[in-house]
């Protein structure tokens, strides 16, 4: 008979805990998304100070790891901007798109769904307004 309180007590916790627990994972890899796009933005400003101006759409965040141009980069730092050995991806594991056209850079995480646009946990995740989730 205690056996069964016990199991009781436990299910109805689990009843109360385990909903608000649901929708945490896909809110912390949007806010982890945002702090990644933020560390990336850190070094695509090191680029520009170094190198005059940020990497065009072309050469994408691939530039932070790889001189993409020799001639016009001369001083590209050793060692790229970012520690790692390819172009990082968002918390799903998709590459963040990288849009410079001439005034400051974008970068843009598709999110859950890894298409464009969407709602909710599916909304596409900009730098631009990381500041204002």
């Amino acid at each position: 008979m205690e056996l069964m309180i016990v199991i009781v007590i436990l299910g109805l916790l689990a009843a109360l805990v385990v909903p608000n627990l649901m929708g945490q994972s896909e809110e912390a890899k949007q806010k982890l998304a945002c702090v990644q796009m933020k560390q990336l933005e850190t070094a695509l400003n090191d680029f520009r100070l170094n190198l005059g101006d940020y990497p065009s759409t072309e050469q994408g965040l691939e530039a932070l790891i790889n001189n993409p141009d020799e001639e016009r980069f001369k001083n590209f730092r050793s060692g790229g901007y970012i520690s790692a050995k390819t172009a990082p991806k968002d918390p799903w594991n998709t590459p963040y798109i990288y849009i410079y056209e001439g005034d400051s850079p974008e970068l843009i995480s598709l999110a859950a769904d890894g298409k464009e646009g969407g709602e909710s946990q599916n909304r596409d995740i900009k730098l631009s307004e990381c500041d204002q989730r």
